[in-house]
């Protein structure tokens, strides 16, 4: 794969980790909004609280979350890749 690319990918990688950041602070601040003293740790486990359970809101923002965090690793795994 041309630098070019490789640099791209690079950027792209940044991005995404960005993106995820900024979606991890909204998931946690929607979850303890819902129910007060959550922390990241326990909203691995959303099946602990069933009102976040019970949050259609919440969940599809966590489901956003998923997404992004999918994306990004098919995006390492393209950028590993042309590493090689």
């Amino acid at each position: 794969m041309a630098a070019a690319s490789r640099d791209t990918l690079a950027l792209i990688d940044r991005l995404m980790l960005e993106m995820i950041a900024q979606q991890e602070r909204k998931v946690l601040a929607m979850a303890r909004a819902i129910h007060p003293g959550l922390t990241s740790e326990d909203i691995r486990n959303p099946n602990d609280f069933a009102d976040l359970m019970a949050s259609g809101e919440w969940n599809f923002e966590d489901g956003i979350l998923a997404g992004l965090k999918s994306a990004h690793m098919a995006m390492r795994a393209k950028l590993l890749e042309s590493i090689e």
